[in-house]
Order: structure tokens, then C-alpha cells, then sequence
């Protein structure tokens, strides 16, 4: 009976043993887990601040853009109206207004492709930390497989 006792007692202590040990390996392994998790969640947290920043830049760099092209037409419509009310005749009317009207278009036209340019750069900068952050994760994804 005491080889059965004893032969009991040895299997109980294995059995704490290995439960001690899964036990500490899981634990182990969680907190790892979590560990990575925050580091991860921290790397996301900074390309989102980064994608913010690079879109408040690109909306000021457009705000300043708009501010500078308002004042210069409103100075080249000043220009005009001066222009058009010291006109001598009707055909000299028409022709300082065709070529205000041309040139205000040509005008508008190379800014709007200006702007275009800073909002397409100011989206892809603001983006950049984001995709950076999607592919960081399509990679951890696939080696997890």
C-alpha cells in the first residue's frame, strides 16, 4: 500500500509539475502576446498622429495657397475696372475686357492645377503612415500562417 501511496503521491507532483509549467509557458506567452499587441497599437497610434500632421500641413500649405491667389485676383480685378473705366470707346471696352477675361481664366486654370497638385501630394503624404501600418500588418498576417 505504501508503493501505491508513494506511486500516487509521485504522479500528483508530475501532474503539478507539468501544470505549473503550462501554467507559467501561458502566462508567459499572453503577456508576450499583449506586449506585441501594445508595441503594435503604439506604431498605429503614431502613423495616425503622422498621417494627421501631414494632412493639417497640406490643408495649410492649400489655405495659404487660396489666400495668395484671392488677394492677386482681387488686385488684377482692381487693375481691370481701373483699366476698363479710363477706356476712350466701346471697342476699346470690349477688347480690355476680353483680355482681363482671358487672362483671369488662363489664370484660374493654372492655379486650380496648382492646388490640385498640393492636395493630391498632402493626401499621399497623409496616407504614406497608414498604407506603411497596412502592409506592417498584411506581413505580420501572412508569417503568422
Amino acid at each position: 500500500m505504501a508503493a501505491a501511496t508513494n506511486s500516487v503521491k509521485t504522479t500528483v507532483d508530475q501532474f503539478t509539475a507539468a501544470s505549473n509549467v503550462a501554467f507559467k509557458d501561458g502566462v508567459e506567452k499572453t503577456l508576450a502576446a499583449l506586449n506585441d499587441a501594445n508595441a503594435h497599437s503604439k506604431k498605429n497610434l503614431e502613423a495616425v498622429v503622422a498621417s494627421v500632421t501631414a494632412a493639417t500641413k497640406g490643408a495649410e500649405a492649400l489655405g495659404a495657397q487660396a489666400m495668395a491667389f484671392s488677394k492677386t485676383s482681387f488686385e488684377t480685378q482692381v487693375a481691370a475696372a481701373k483699366s476698363l473705366s479710363s477706356a476712350k470707346s466701346v471697342q476699346e471696352v470690349v477688347e480690355l475686357q476680353t483680355a482681363f477675361a482671358k487672362s483671369a481664366l488662363e489664370t484660374y486654370m493654372a492655379e486650380m492645377a496648382r492646388m490640385s497638385e498640393t492636395v493630391s501630394a498632402s493626401v499621399k503624404d497623409s496616407m504614406k503612415p497608414l498604407n506603411e501600418r497596412v502592409t506592417a500588418m498584411v506581413e505580420r498576417v501572412q508569417a503568422a500562417r
